[in-house]
């Protein structure tokens, strides 16, 4: 027997139960993980909510932990028991004490990071690689505009944009997070609650606005977003904290200058074990030389029990970097 959070109808953190369940052995390609740190992501409430439905009820959560392989199923010669490893995008159900991976969500976990890192920075991390490096490569000495800067893909992103010369420029809810931002390495922050967002960024680049945004918040920042960006900027979508964009009118995309749009998610770009390999290679060599720094506050640790206190805490907006879920604590 093992513990896990998992929900029987859709709804606010309330619904999320902590519950005995009995592991099953690992299928052929899969990997049994005994989770000693559990990563929490913003996306997990949109499922929860029912945002983002899951298949069935009753569901597991969370798609994100790091470590150690306790039992293999047949065909995987990659990893092996007693292994430390990270795993992202795997199937619902990593707010557990025991979770079964495909092996190609699996990678190894170096062994200058600890589990409480891996967890913490995979999934943001490999997020951060996509948005940076391949929706749009992002060049030295560029400026370009990165919402929820404080947030837990947000404050890695101020540090890789830092370790590639270019210059962010972070919106965050309030001056603590400012300051955050700024010293992850963002080169310039906009607090939306005193200021506007377009105007501010137009001040910032002489008014010539930047060539790509990036968005996570969603309904509230959209069109402060597209009036951020240059003749043919793009606009590139991420994420719904605020609510989902809907009801999208084209002709705007024209009328403020001829812009593109797009809505990746990680499973675009990380299909298979190779591209997952290249991603957390990266991310790995610049945590590992110091770069990225990946910091967890105290109080956004929680035990696995306390999942429900866990989505309290974030949906209120007032945490800053990652978030955890520590089973056995």
């Amino acid at each position: 027997m093992a513990k896990r959070i998992q929900f029987s109808a859709t709804g606010g953190p309330e619904v999320l139960q902590y519950v005995d369940f009995t592991p099953l052995d690992p299928a052929a390609g899969e990997v049994q993980i005994e989770n000693r740190a559990i990563g929490i992501n913003y996306i997990d409430t949109y499922v929860r909510s029912g945002l983002y439905a899951p298949a069935s009820l009753p569901s597991g959560l969370g798609t994100e932990a790091a470590g150690v392989v306790t039992k293999v199923g047949a065909g995987v010669d990659a990893v092996k028991p007693g292994d430390r490893v990270v795993y992202a995008q795997a199937a619902l159900g990593a707010y557990s004490e025991v979770h079964n991976v495909p092996l190609q969500k699996v990678a190894l976990l170096p062994p200058n990071l600890s589990f409480e890192q891996g967890a913490a920075s995979f999934l943001k991390g490999l997020t951060v690689h996509y948005l940076l490096r391949q929706t749009y490569d992002v060049q030295p000495g560029e400026i370009f505009l990165f919402h929820a800067a404080a947030g837990g893909v947000g404050l890695i992103a101020c540090q890789w944009a830092k370790a590639l010369g270019a210059r962010l420029i972070g919106s965050v809810g309030s001056d603590e997070k400012a300051e955050r931002a700024k010293q992850a390495g963002a080169w310039a922050t906009i607090n939306y609650r005193k200021e506007n967002i377009a105007e501010r960024v137009a001040e910032l680049t002489d008014g010539k606005k930047v060539g790509v945004v990036y968005d996570s918040v969603g309904k509230n920042t959209w069109l402060d977003s597209l009036n951020s960006l240059k003749r043919r900027g793009l606009m590139v979508s991420f994420g719904n904290a605020s609510g989902p964009v809907t009801g999208i009118d084209l002709a705007v995309l024209n009328q403020k200058g001829s812009l593109y749009v797009t809505r990746p998610s990680l499973n675009g770009y990380i299909t298979n074990r190779e591209e997952l390999q290249y991603a957390s290679n990266e991310l790995f060599s610049l945590i590992g030389s110091g770069a990225i720094k990946v910091e967890v506050h105290d109080e956004q640790i929680f035990a696995l029990g306390d999942a429900q206190r866990a989505h309290q805490v974030l949906e209120s907006r007032k945490t800053s970097g990652s978030s955890l879920l520590i089973p056995g604590r």
